[in-house]
């Protein structure tokens, strides 16, 4: 899954932020040797508050420990952290974006084994397993956020459209978003598929029985595919090639109420609230549903619909000073845990942690939608990763993005994109 903050920060140079941080349970022991500084990674600084937001509550609690910002360009980050670690540059923690690369950090020997503090956070939150590697963990999950379907009250009441109740499955999605092209203004769309392969290939991986990206069969694709290009090919929803060639922005397309539906991650919450508040985004009235449902197994509001999600993680650089590993263990401990979970949900992100507590901050929020339908899209879900931990996964996605462009585009069917893509993961991965 992509993750991409509304404003992209093209520095690659660090600018460090001293800032204070919310708080996890007692005092580090580094404090018995005076004021520790620790840095840590962001991106996007100016428009993703949830660094400083971390960094401010820890340093409240613990005020021994100040917790300074190193800033990365966030379309570059990984590659600009894989150079700094190589080059011993790196800040003390830095986070994960997603899973694709986790594998190269850890094979890479470039993560701390961070066990002990996975095994005081609560089971419950969510991603935690995806870090373990041959029964050690090397990083936390301090968000987890899910992809749902946005959509515009507003609009489904104008076209006459039933608003989703919680047990669409992909079928009524399609034809909702046909009907709603049908009873709105022609340049508003039913609904709007961003560019990104993550919108097709992660349900279809999430939701396909048995499907297994590293197997090299892809085949549980074609269906999902099927159903894209058919909504593109009906305009009920603006065309790939459209969306490439304008640079469209997801955020402008649901924001400004060109399209009425949208399957988007969690994180989309606070980017839109921010933006209806400084006039970005149209003024209009908005609810969450789950994601369409492969079948009606798992559909409804009695059942957990299964969505997917990269869990985004904390590791500690192991060239950390060892006078400063107690204190970054214990903004790891407060960071994936109740404290950390509550101050996150209060500007709208989607925790690791979906306490009750933090469900009820995140929905305390002026602006959320405050349906029941809303809250249990956002509080009930199986989430289940984009990415696999495997060492292929990163050249898997690249394939598979490969054939998501061509498909996508026309420029190949689906039985041949395909087809191409399982050829050239057994010859490139094995």
């Amino acid at each position: 899954m992509k993750r991409t903050a509304p404003v992209a920060i093209g520095a690659a140079a660090a600018i460090a932020l001293t800032l204070s941080a919310c708080g996890g349970g007692g005092e580090p022991e580094a404090d018995a040797t005076g004021p520790v500084t620790l840095t840590l990674a962001g991106w996007s600084l100016s428009t993703t508050p949830e660094f400083q937001v971390l960094a401010d509550a820890f340093h409240e609690e613990n005020p021994d420990v100040t917790v300074e910002l190193k800033e990365y360009d966030a379309t570059d980050y990984d590659t600009q952290m894989t150079a700094d670690l190589a080059a011993g540059s790196a800040p003390d923690l830095y986070v994960l974006k997603n899973l694709k690369n986790f594998f190269t950090y850890q094979s890479g020997q470039q993560l701390l084994d961070v066990s002990d503090v996975a095994s005081g956070l609560d089971p419950a939150t969510g991603g935690l397993d995806t870090y373990e590697v041959d029964g050690a963990t090397y990083a936390v999950p301090y968000r987890q956020d899910a992809w749902l379907l946005y959509y515009n009250k507003d609009l489904f009441e104008k076209a006459g459209v039933d608003e989703p109740d919680g047990s669409w499955t992909w079928d009524d999605y399609d034809q909702a978003a046909k009907d709603l092209k049908a009873g709105l203004d022609g340049g508003t769309y039913g609904t709007y598929q961003h560019v990104w392969q993550s919108v097709v290939q992660g349900f279809a991986l999430a939701q396909t029985e048995g499907a297994d990206m590293t197997s090299g069969d892809f085949g549980y694709l074609q269906p999902f595919y099927d159903r894209a290009l058919d909504l593109q090919d009906a305009e009920a929803q603006v065309g790939f090639g459209t969306a490439t060639t304008n640079e469209l922005q997801y955020q402008a397309e649901f924001g400004t109420q060109k399209a009425a539906m949208m399957p988007m991650g969690s994180w989309y919450v606070a980017t839109l609230l921010a933006q209806q508040e400084s006039g970005d985004a149209d003024e209009f009235e908005w609810g969450l549903a789950p994601a369409p449902q492969a079948d009606a197994s798992t559909a409804g509001t009695d059942a957990t619909p299964v969505t997917f999600g990269d869990p985004t993680g904390i590791g500690i650089n192991p060239a950390i000073d060892d006078a400063k590993v107690s204190a970054a263990k214990e903004f790891l401990a407060f960071a994936a845990g109740e404290g950390g979970a509550e101050k996150l949900a209060e500007i709208g992100i989607t925790p690791a942690l979906l306490s009750d507590a933090a469900v009820d901050a995140f929905f305390s929020i002026d602006g959320v939608p405050g349906d029941d339908l809303s809250r249990f899209a956002f509080s009930t879900h199986d989430v289940r990763p984009e990415n696999p931990v495997d060492p292929g996964a990163a050249t898997l996605s690249n394939i598979l993005n490969d054939a998501h462009t061509a498909i996508m585009s026309g420029s190949s069917s689906v039985a041949d994109g395909i087809a191409e893509a399982e050829k050239r993961a057994a010859s490139e991965v094995g």
